[in-house]
């Protein structure tokens, strides 16, 4: 066998196995409906929130065991949008949970009389969302999670047949008497009398409303037949009472399939007959061919032709049926959608007519074609720019019928960052210190919301205590939450005041914001210009490049930054590295420290110039004032009034006596060091070390030049402490912060350079 056949072969075997599924007898369907019901009872709604679960899955909270969570969860949405797609679309957390949150609504609500409009700046992505959205339900239609079915006929010859067999062999005898003089043989006698009958035993009549193959039995009989037909488990229960399924109580079937099911019924006067004659075939939705996914673009021009039909078919339908009045094979456009998407690709134009042409059809789920009704209960969707409203402002009883979904600008920063990587390579990375290609996403960001917040400022009374972190319209804040973060940097009582009821009113925010600003195209533009200047330099870019980009070299975006942003993001930065400089530099004796707390609790109980055995550590103290004040160094900091420490002291006393060795220990039976007294002394002792751990390098004018010569010959120069101390530093940050050794180098430079540490001293 040739590679060429073999090839063929296997092509053959793969398409038969994976694309090819013949109609199934109704029996047939049943036997699958009992097997696999949640599956197999599927309108277009179902299956739509079946295909957004399948590709995006349950998504992550971040806090899940937060009494005050809101279900803002973090969903992964690259296989939907991104994965396979010529243009992927980038969806942010706000957007992937708008979205979820109304399929999952229109999955449980009633899912008729609903026209779903997508709207959104020009830029925002709109079009390769909507189109992305469709590509993914037509593929997963035609996988087996994805399967449904639509109903087929296959009207039998042999129980209604054609001609009667005595007028066929009449008119055979006479023919082959007529044509002797032709010498006509047997063998084509017998392929002529095969013509006229027919070579198939049936004609095959599709539903062109692609109906579900439940809707064929009687409305009236379905409750008692599925009440016989499951037995009582969870989805029978499921399936009487949510509303989920109430489709398949109250749809009728299209006027073709209920015409065909009562001429049957009167021709052969037997239900199962009937059923016999029905088959369900996999629905395959094609959006090239129109079938279940019709898209309209607003140039396309309306259809000559309104009216369907299939004129061979009636014919044959006549034929069988023996009264061309029995069932009218015709049809609209709209029926190709019936149980599919009917989607328009901006509300201007042609499609502005299409969508008043839908008033009706939303309004009554029905569609007139000649003299029939036809039923239309189709997912509508569309894509709209604000300004495009007008389109329906001038019908007030549409406005409830339509469900606007925002997809405005980015508004996550780390959506925004990830559109930066797919674009330009992820390569980009490798040009930036850890967090300014970020904080770069924050800038364009800033420009899309709304620089007052009212939510923020009910949450956040006083603004300016956190200065050091957030600019003063609370904006780096609103960013963070946005993501689903909740910064570590706020205060315990913000922390305990964010309650879910504050936190959706945040969010809710959204819905009002990314209208504005620097749209998705700008933002790729000004990143190119960015990075085209600054990358590669053989200097990693760091937030003094970033803020000389917007206040300097492209002073043409200035106005559309809040005021004292950026100065906001530079201290915010500069703050944020000076603690990871701090957290990786220093080290400290655990066991030492413990010693040092559990001996201050205990020598504070006694008066001074006693000579006591602390009975948590086994050390014989010497209680001094000069020995309180050594332990309160490291607890309170150097420079501490005397009346400070007293007050210190007396608390610590009061707190010990009290609760610590009363209650908790006593009563509780808790160890020293789970008191709640030794973990706020632990707290304060390690603050006070990291606030002043690079006072002494600082002081060292060769610290500056070791960092700089790591990893290189001249680095083996400096004693063994320096190079001990750097080493860790360095290390330390790349395996905290995911600084490379180059990157940790430069932000260490950074810090000492810019002397972020006097800066900050009083913070």
């Amino acid at each position: 066998m040739s590679n060429i056949d073999k090839a063929l072969q296997h092509l053959s075997r793969v398409i038969s196995e994976q694309e090819h599924v013949s109609p199934i007898t109704y029996d047939g369907f049943l036997a699958e409906l009992t097997a696999k019901p949640q599956m197999t009872i599927r309108n277009v709604f179902q299956l739509f929130y079946d295909m957004i679960k399948n590709y995006v899955g349950e998504g992550m909270d971040e806090y899940p065991d937060d009494p005050e969570t809101i279900n803002y969860v973090n969903y992964d949405t690259r296989r939907l949008f991104v994965e396979n797609s010529d243009q992927p679309f980038f969806a942010d957390r706000l957007f992937a949970n708008r979205l979820v949150n109304h399929v999952e609504a229109m999955r449980r609500g009633k899912q008729q009389n609903k026209i779903y409009i997508f709207e959104g700046p020009a830029g925002s992505g709109k079009s390769t969302f909507l189109n992305n959205l469709l590509m993914k339900f037509e593929e997963y239609s035609n996988t087996e999670q994805g399967l449904t079915y639509e109903t087929v006929w296959r009207l039998d010859r042999k129980i209604l047949g054609k001609f009667a067999e005595h007028e066929v062999s009449n008119f055979l005898d006479k023919l082959a008497s007529l044509l002797d003089q032709y010498e006509l043989s047997q063998q084509q006698i017998i392929e002529a009398r095969e013509t006229l009958v027919g070579t198939q035993d049936f004609v095959e009549v599709p539903c062109p409303s692609h109906d579900h193959p439940v809707l064929m039995i009687p409305k009236h009989h379905r409750r008692a037949f599925f009440d016989d037909l499951f037995r009582n488990d969870e989805f029978k229960w499921k399936l009487f009472t949510d509303k989920e399924f109430d489709w398949v109580f109250r749809n009728n079937p299209c006027t073709i399939c209920s015409s065909l099911y009562h001429a049957l019924l009167d021709r052969v006067q037997n239900p199962v007959e009937v059923f016999s004659m029905i088959y369900a075939r996999p629905l395959r939705y094609n959006r090239r061919l129109g079938e279940g996914i019709s898209v309209y673009n607003p140039g396309d021009k309306p259809m000559r032709q309104n009216v369907l039909t299939n004129e061979q078919l009636q014919k044959r339908i006549n034929e069988l049926l023996r009264d061309s009045n029995q069932v009218r094979y015709i049809y609209s456009q709209f029926a190709k959608t019936n149980n599919g998407i009917y989607a328009l690709m901006d509300i201007k134009s042609h499609n502005a007519e299409r969508l008043i042409e839908l008033h009706n059809i939303i309004s009554e789920g029905l569609h007139k074609v000649e003299d029939i009704e036809e039923n239309v209960n189709s997912l509508f969707l569309a894509l709209m720019n604000p300004e495009d409203e007008v389109a329906i402002q001038e019908f007030p009883s549409f406005s409830d019928r339509i469900e606007f979904i925002n997809i405005p600008y980015i508004m996550d920063l780390n959506t925004e960052v990830e559109i930066y990587r797919n674009i330009f390579g992820r390569h980009i990375d490798d040009s930036f210190l850890p967090r300014v290609l970020h904080n770069f996403a924050r800038v364009i960001i800033s420009t899309r919301l709304n620089t007052k917040s009212d939510a923020l400022l009910e949450w956040i009374v006083d603004p300016e205590k956190y200065q050091l972190y957030c600019d003063q319209n609370l904006q780096i804040l609103k960013m963070e939450i946005y993501t689903g973060f909740i910064p570590k940097w706020l205060a315990e009582e913000d922390r305990k005041r964010l309650t879910a009821k504050r936190r959706r009113k945040i969010i809710s925010e959204s819905e009002m914001e990314g209208d504005h600003g620097f749209s998705g195209r700008d933002s790729i533009k000004i990143f190119n210009d960015f990075y085209s200047a600054y990358a590669n330099k053989g200097k990693l870019v760091n937030m003094s490049i970033l803020c000389n980009f917007f206040t300097k070299w492209r002073k043409d975006l200035t106005p559309a930054i809040p005021e004292g942003f950026i100065d906001s993001l530079q201290r915010n930065y500069d703050y944020t590295v000076l603690q990871e400089v701090k957290e990786s530099l220093y080290y400290y004796n655990e066991e030492q420290i413990s010693r040092d707390i559990l001996n201050y609790m205990f020598a504070v109980n006694f008066e001074h110039g006693t000579v006591e055995t602390c009975k948590y550590t086994g050390e014989k103290l010497e209680i001094t004032h000069e020995f309180l004040i050594n332990l309160e160094n490291h607890l309170l900091g150097m420079v501490v009034p005397i009346e400070r420490r007293l007050a210190f002291r007396k608390e610590t006393q009061k707190e010990y006596t009290t609760k610590t060795l009363t209650q908790e220990m006593m009563v509780e039976g808790r160890s020293a060091t789970e008191t709640g007294l030794y973990q706020s002394l632990l707290e304060r002792y390690v603050y006070n070390i990291k606030e002043k751990v690079l006072d002494p390098f600082l002081e060292n004018t060769n610290f500056r030049r070791a960092i700089k010569d790591f990893d290189t010959d001249a680095f083996k120069t400096y004693d063994k402490r320096i190079r001990s101390d750097v080493t860790f530093l360095i290390n330390n940050l790349g395996n905290k912060y995911r600084y490379t050794k180059q990157g940790a180098k430069e932000v260490c430079i950074y810090v000492i350079d810019n002397d972020l540490a006097k800066k900050f001293a009083n913070s």
